[in-house]
């Protein structure tokens, strides 16, 4: 497979440490390791307006023309919602153990709160009845972007009165289907969906306003730990109940540079510890960012500090990349610019994001090291390179490698004593993917949108040998659609 020069270029020597275990088995991570694939529901489920689902912010704001690329929408997206029964035989083909997904919330409440539709319930009743028929454990996520419209008409996640409504909704899924579903996760990456939707814009509800990203932060942090709460009041006692962050590991674009370091401090507190030091109960992390006072004079009231502390079973660790961060006197709160792969000459994904897996193990060896941090699962993991389906097959060779090495750097960590229990590759099927359209492929299962045809990628079937016991290669990184060698 010839794959464009930008992924032909030697690799940074980081991206296989001498350090990485060389070679690994699924055995090596021990008999209680879960092994699935994410998905969310507005990326897959299609099925918009279907039995009376109500509108989200993301249907709203695919509305718009030139925020997403080419115009896409996820109306339809991978009609998961009428092919969930293939997906979840071809996620058990694969030997998966696992799947994790979202609920659209709007298809359980269409207006948010109040009235609850039974038809949309059900969907997910028989969603996690086939999970089960199929020996897959449901990992269910409650929110994954897609804020009811109605909700949003009332301020959304800059409105103080969300942290109620979450919470409600939360109880309402906890009630129905804590029978069957024994693990969770609360919220998926507060971080993006606050930033990149209330500060950036370039997401749903599409703000670009320093007070709304200060103030939905805030209300997601609360909401964070009040979800966590209402789950904890309905569900046995043996469930699992976590959240997720995003996370990049973060380096200085010149090492040694003390506004480059000081910048990736601040960078660091904004991006990997704002809405983690709050759940254990350290507050915001004020001493590298003292704009976040504002946010305290404004939006905290008392007692908010404690109702932002909650002791979950798991965080979900999901990475993708590093970042490199330089000085920057033009963008408040955090006085930091990231550098891009393509600006440092380095490879990078469809996403324009740096091949370096080695990420994921400075990740979860930053977040186990805080007192008290519960048990670490990396609940998303992936990369987008082009793929071409030919003869009913799809060799993705640079998505195998780097699922390869990702999977070493999440060993290297256990060994190093890392509570780490899970690894879930994003994603199951090709999606949606937010403001990139359907550009961008992650899964280990090819979709074609035209016809809705899924063929499982060479990726895939790494996955589900590595799963069948199979040992990994003797040395890692030698993958020639990666190194060109």
């Amino acid at each position: 497979m010839h794959l464009p020069p930008r992924y032909a270029e030697p690799l940074p020597p980081a991206f296989y440490p001498p350090s990485a275990p060389q070679p690994f088995s699924r055995p090596d991570f021990g008999p209680d390791f879960s092994w699935g694939a994410s998905a969310a529901a507005y990326q897959t489920e299609g099925a918009w307006q279907h039995q009376g689902k109500g509108p989200s912010i993301w249907d709203d704001f695919t509305r718009r023309k030139g925020v997403i690329r080419r115009n896409e929408h996820g109306r339809v997206a991978t009609d998961f919602y009428h092919r969930y029964e293939t997906d979840l035989d071809l996620a058990r083909g694969l030997g998966l153990s696992d799947f994790r997904f979202s609920a659209a919330w709007s298809r359980v409440l269409p207006a948010g709160t109040g009235a609850v539709s039974r038809r949309g319930l059900d969907f997910y009743d028989r969603l996690v009845d086939a999970c089960l028929a199929r020996d897959l454990r449901p990992w269910l996520t409650l929110y994954h972007w897609d804020l009811p419209s109605a909700l949003q008409a009332r301020g959304g996640w800059a409105n103080r009165d969300v942290v109620g409504w979450f919470a409600d909704y939360a109880q309402l899924m906890g009630r129905c289907l804590g029978d069957r579903v024994a693990q969770w996760a609360v919220l998926n990456e507060p971080m993006v969906f606050v930033g990149a939707g209330h500060l950036l814009g370039i997401h749903a509800p599409g703000r670009r306003h320093l007070g709304a990203f200060l103030a939905a932060a805030h209300h997601a942090t609360l909401a964070q730990a009040e979800g966590g709460r209402a789950l904890r009041a309905v569900l046995p006692e043996a469930a699992q109940i976590g959240t997720t962050f995003s996370c990049s590991f973060l380096t200085p674009h010149r090492p040694g540079n003390s506004y480059d370091e000081a910048a990736t401090r601040r960078a660091d507190a904004v991006l990997n510890r704002f809405f983690v030091e709050p759940a254990l109960g350290l507050g915001y992390p004020v001493a590298e960012l003292p704009a976040l006072r504002w946010l305290l004079e404004r939006y905290q009231k008392p007692g908010d500090e404690q109702r932002m502390a909650f002791a979950f079973d798991f965080w979900g660790v999901q990475n993708y990349t590093r970042e490199v961060v330089k000085f920057s006197p033009w963008l408040p709160l955090q006085w930091a610019a990231l550098v891009s792969a393509k600006q440092r000459g380095v490879p990078h994904t469809d996403m324009g994001w740096e091949v370096y897996p080695e990420s994921v193990y400075h990740m979860l060896k930053q977040f186990s090291a805080y007192p008290n941090a519960p048990k670490l699962l990396v609940t998303e993991s992936g990369s987008a390179f082009p793929d071409v389906a030919t003869g009913g097959r799809v060799h993705d060779e640079a998505r195998r490698a780097y699922l390869q090495a990702a999977i070493g750097q999440v060993l290297r960590a256990q060994r190093e004593g890392v509570n780490v229990g899970g690894y879930f590759a994003w994603s199951l099927t090709d999606n949606f993917e937010w403001a990139e359209g359907y550009g961008p492929r992650f899964g280990l299962i090819h979709v074609d949108y035209e016809t809705q045809e899924r063929i499982v990628k060479d990726s895939g079937r790494w996955y589900r040998d590595f799963l069948s016991g199979a040992p990994v290669g003797a040395k890692l990184g030698q993958s020639a659609a990666l190194r060109q060698q």
